[in-house]
């Protein structure tokens, strides 16, 4: 959907009620901004997949499942990453995730629910059709 029409907003606290009900919710997002995570940790973003990744294949090591998967208030969550705001396409941040995802065993992990928080509003044009 269209940036600023409450996607985020309203993934964080679904995923978070679906928490409290006992279910196992990883909330992954996908945004420049990362403010799907900031309003799952009172304000504070997590690393992204693509930032983490960057960093840890110029040192030489491997990213680890705690190195971009966090946990609050009994809601798994992590950001993919994107581009810089207004470079780039969102599609990046996305594929590369799910590439990591399926090395760390993604779909051994168990969750009843997985829910996505995916930009609308990117300036490759792919996902912005009103």
């Amino acid at each position: 959907g269209k940036g600023g029409m409450g996607k985020s907003f309203t993934l964080a606290n679904l995923s978070h009620m679906m928490a409290e009900m006992g279910k196992r919710v990883l909330l992954i997002g996908c945004d420049p901004k990362s403010d799907t995570t900031s309003l799952l940790f009172g304000g504070k973003a997590c690393p992204t997949i693509i930032e983490t990744s960057s960093k840890k294949k110029l040192a030489g090591e491997e990213v680890k499942i705690g190195d971009v998967c966090f946990k609050r208030g009994g809601v798994f969550a992590m950001e993919l990453g994107g581009p810089e705001v207004g470079r780039g396409c969102g599609g990046r941040g996305i594929i590369h995730g799910f590439e990591l995802l399926e090395k760390l065993g993604f779909h051994d992990w168990d969750f009843d629910y997985v829910l996505l928080d995916f930009l609308g509003d990117v300036v490759c044009g792919g996902f912005a059709m009103p």
